[in-house]
């Protein structure tokens, strides 16, 4: 993770992306309720081994967290990679272009 580290800003702006309840994130993360709730409002800096869980989590599910960097900590949805289109079974698609 190196320099990294989460803020609850993160945390709550991650779980809106994906819309994920704190009850998501609990599942998906297996950090407790209790602590993702603290943590979120400031009552409780949780260690970095929940810090990191939370983060693999959020990012499994294609967060993409943008460390303090002069223009302040964020979140944004990883781009997700193209996809071939879909062709009916006995279809083909055209694979190169070799026209000059």
């Amino acid at each position: 993770m190196g320099q990294f580290m989460l803020t609850s800003a993160q945390c709550r702006a991650a779980r809106a992306l994906v819309d994920w309840s704190r009850e998501k994130l609990s599942e998906q993360s297996k950090v407790s309720h209790r602590s993702i709730v603290d943590f979120e409002r400031g009552a409780r800096e949780p260690r970095l081994l929940t810090k990191e869980a939370l983060v693999r989590a959020l990012d499994a599910a294609g967060v993409e967290f943008i460390p303090e960097n002069g223009g302040g900590a964020g979140v944004r949805l990883r781009k997700s990679r193209p996809t071939a289109p879909h062709l009916p079974d006995g279809e083909a698609g055209i694979i190169e272009n070799n026209e000059m």
